[in-house]
């Protein structure tokens, strides 16, 4: 299930429906502690980076043992989420799943629970990056190797999108960012508009406006997102905007 942004009030009634009526809650210890005034009867299962594949395994079990489970991520469990992983798992692992718990010859019923993902709520403190085209890249090498995200990088700046950069430095990835300025130069012009905002809609969010030229001298670490306007974005005061292309289609109405 997702838990949006991070703020309470952005958590869908579906996913507190199924906190609450959770027997065990799994997730990343971070994610854990976002929901914690939620979490009053449940069993609660916490695991660190890089504990994966054991987190959604433990889920997996749990809820085959007859335990209703909730499976946390942060944002949407379906982007850079953990719901692609557990059907990973139950696929190797030849496991038949339900959509519901009626069904009976399903080793588990399963349900992914939508949630405001991190480029969303970035994306309206922004006011309106998105309203055209855009690509979304993992700057993480982790799990892709950097020659293919380099070669996504390039293609996305190619066809003129909007392009949304997650996972854009850690402490041990402080060179791929600068890497990706350089090959975006390449073919967007050096006062494109760029958002950055970091922690959206929890403590400590802060949200820039500036230019791709400019990026660099942004603090920037795994907790923020970028968003690098497309030929037609523009800066109108706080927001970055990316035309539809409305007003070149339609009468703009005249002003009284």
């Amino acid at each position: 299930m997702s838990l949006g942004p991070g703020a309470a009030e952005y958590l869908a009634p579906k996913a507190r429906e199924a906190l609450e009526a959770a027997q065990v809650v799994v997730g990343y210890q971070t994610y854990i502690d976002l929901i914690a005034p939620l979490l009053t009867h449940q069993e609660v299962v916490a695991t660190g980076m890089r504990a994966e594949v054991q987190r959604c395994q433990s889920a997996i079990d749990r809820a085959r043992s007859g335990q209703r489970v909730a499976l946390v991520s942060s944002g949407d469990s379906g982007i850079y989420g953990m719901a692609g992983l557990v059907l990973e798992l139950c696929a190797a692992q030849g496991l038949r799943l339900g959509q519901a718990k009626t069904d009976r010859d399903a080793d588990l019923s399963l349900e992914v629970i939508p949630g405001i993902p991190a480029l969303a709520a970035g994306a309206a403190l922004l006011g309106a990056p998105l309203m055209h085209d855009f690509a979304v890249i993992s700057l993480s090498d982790l799990l892709t190797p950097w020659e293919v995200i380099q070669r996504r990088v390039e293609a996305a700046a190619q066809g003129d999108f909007v392009i949304v950069l997650y996972n854009p430095k850690s402490q041990k990835r402080d060179w791929q960012l600068p890497r990706v300025v350089e090959l975006l130069l390449r073919h967007k012009e050096p006062h494109t508009p760029v958002g950055l905002v970091r922690r959206a809609s929890r403590a400590g969010e802060t949200i820039v406006v500036t230019t791709l030229e400019n990026i660099l001298e942004q603090p920037v670490d795994m907790q923020a997102i970028i968003m690098v306007g497309n030929s037609q974005s523009f800066r109108y005061g706080p927001y970055l905007v990316t035309p539809r292309g409305y007003l070149g289609k339609y009468q703009v109405p005249e002003k009284e």
